[in-house]
This record gives structure tokens, sequence and C-alpha cells, in this order.
């Protein structure tokens, strides 16, 4: 099977399990994982932030920050189509207790979107909920992998400071912004408060994820992460897989933006597709079906018979991932396949 339904479904090579079965570890709780202790020290760095915190997961992390920054009753500003808002099964208004309020569109927006949807505090006979967060989310996933230009994260954030709001950045990823943009990892996180990397997609690492911010911060959030579950012990062995995907697969994301780039030219010429040429900047294709002679449920299942995987992000929407463990000539041949089904 030639798998394209997320940069998720990578598997440790055989290097990584090496230095994953030889890692020296110890309790993650007292401090004593000298694995952990080491990539902590590493992301905060590469991050530009004070310190970080490991947890399993994105999702978790990006709960536990909604924790730290928040409280219940709270309102979120976030980007059309976000993660937090449709794929963390209502973990936030279970955890958090905060609604969402969606803003601009493609998964981006301005200063002016900021200024004109944050909701006033102690606004006489008008009993609103108080935002108190912006959240950003870069790479954006449903929105095709597109990368928030730097200059207008600045401004937004400068926008929602401005109006007294924290600001999150998951940046699940931001490594794919980084390679694409050309601005290190540090630059990227600057206007934030708190932010989320995970070493899980396209790094090729099989689980975990960093929150990074001031000290104060992470030390608030650890507190979160015992309460949902994320305290772990002996970690020390996914932290050295983490360490060598920062080491070894973080240049070659561009790779993975070249093989989307490709499958996604091949797609645009068939009958019946939409699809955003201009707003694919990463690993990360998604395409609506329009007219096409397919239903996107049978053109997944369809594929599936030729050996390709895809997902069905909607009734008319599509969205297939590249990552390490699928080659050019992988890809290419997905295309083929894809293109075969909807008469291109």
């Amino acid at each position: 099977m030639i798998d394209l339904r997320s940069d998720t479904v990578t598997r440790p090579c055989a290097a990584m399990r090496a230095v994953m079965a030889t890692a020296p570890v110890g309790d993650m709780q007292y401090g004593d994982d000298p694995s952990l202790n080491a990539l902590e020290a590493r992301v905060a760095e590469l991050l530009g932030k004070e310190a970080s915190l490991w947890l399993p997961s994105g999702t978790m992390a990006n709960q536990v920050a909604l924790r730290v920054l928040t409280r219940p009753g709270d309102d979120v500003l976030v980007g059309s189509e976000a993660h937090l808002v449709w794929h963390e099964a209502g973990g936030s208004a279970a955890n958090a207790g905060v609604q969402f309020t969606e803003i601009g569109s493609g998964g981006v927006f301005s200063a002016d979107d900021v200024r004109r949807h944050a909701k006033p505090r102690n606004q006489p006979g008008l009993p609103l909920p108080v935002t108190t967060l912006l959240q950003i989310e870069n790479t954006q996933n449903r929105h095709g992998g597109v990368v928030f230009a730097q200059d207008q994260v600045e401004s937004v954030c400068a926008a929602a400071r401005a109006l007294g709001l924290a600001t999150y950045l998951d940046g699940a990823r931001l490594w794919n912004a980084s390679v694409q943009s050309g601005l290190a990892p540090a630059r990227l996180c600057a206007p934030f408060d708190l932010v989320m990397v995970a070493f899980s997609k396209g790094l090729g690492a099989p689980a975990g994820s960093m929150l990074a911010g001031p000290r104060a911060l992470i030390d608030s959030a650890i507190r979160y992460r015992r309460m949902f579950g994320g305290a772990m012990r002996q970690i020390g062995m996914l932290a050295a897989a983490c360490d060598y995907a920062l080491t070894h697969n973080l240049a070659r994301l561009a790779d993975d933006h070249a093989n989307a780039r490709m499958v996604a030219e091949r797609l645009a010429a068939c009958p019946g597709v939409k699809i955003r040429l201009e707003h694919l900047h990463t690993n990360i294709v998604v395409w609506e079906l329009d007219g096409a002679r397919l239903k996107p449920a049978d053109l997944v299942a369809l594929a599936r018979a030729q050996g390709v995987l895809i997902t069905a992000l909607g009734a008319a929407k599509l969205r297939l991932v590249t990552h390490l463990d699928v080659s050019r000539a992988d890809c290419a041949r997905a295309g083929d396949v894809l293109a075969q089904l909807l008469g291109g």
C-alpha cells in the first residue's frame, strides 16, 4: 500500500529503533530521565523559549495549553477549520470549558479580523464571553498545509497583545513551515506566549510533542499534564526517537513538499477537481470534487483497491499527505491511480 492518509503513519527506521534501544532512561516525573532532559533543553533552545515540556500527543499539548492560558467560559479566536475545533473530540469544551470564534478564511486571518471579533471586557449591559486567547495553526491542516506568512503572524499577534490576549501556536507541523519559508523555528515562534511542536508527523518519530514558553507557564503546564494523564515514567526511548528525528529528518521535509506538488499538479488536470495550487505550500494536498464522476467516499474505496490510501474530509473534500515513508516513485504512481479514477 502507498499510504497517504497522513504523515502520522510513518514507522521508525532501523537507525531510529537502534537509538531507542540504547537510550539512557530514568523517571521523568522525578526529572531523572537524561534523554528527555536533553531533548527538552534542545527544543527550548531551537524554539527560542525558556523551557519546554514533553507531552505524548499534540492534542494533549493543545488541551494543556488551553488550561494554562484560559479559564472556563472564555472565548478563543482561531482560524477556520482549526484542529482544536474539528479534530480533538470536543476536548476543548470538556477539558477547558472554552468556546471558539472562527475568523478569517483558508486558515489565515488579519489583524483587523482579530480586532473585529475579539469580544470586549466589561461591556456595560452586554454579558459577553471574554476573549482571552488568539490561536494560530501553522501549517494549517484542513486547508492543505498552508503556511501562515510570518509578517502576518507578527501583525495579528501584535493586535492580540494590544487587546490583552494571550497567543498560542499550534505548530504540530511547524517544521514544515520552517523549511518552506526558510525561517528558523525560533523566528516563527517568537510572537507567541506558548508554542507546540510535534515529532510524530513529518519528522517520523513514533510519538511525542512539546510545549515551549516561559518557565512560569511551563511550570503551570506540568500540573495539567498530570491531570490529563500525560505524566509518564521512563520516556527516554521516545525522547531518543524524537532527537534522532530532529537531527536526521528535518531538512528532508523539502522532498515531501516537492512530492505533494507533483501529485497535486496531476490532480489539477482532472475534470471536476478543484484545487488551489497557489495555496499548496507543504506536504498536504486538499482538493474538492465539483461535478466529478465520483464521490469522495467512492474515490477513497477505489483507490484503496488499487493500493493507494487517501482520506475523505467530508462530502466533497479529500486529502492526501506525503511523508518520509513514500518515495517520489510511490507518489507518482499514486497520482496516476487517482487521475485515472477521476478520468484525467
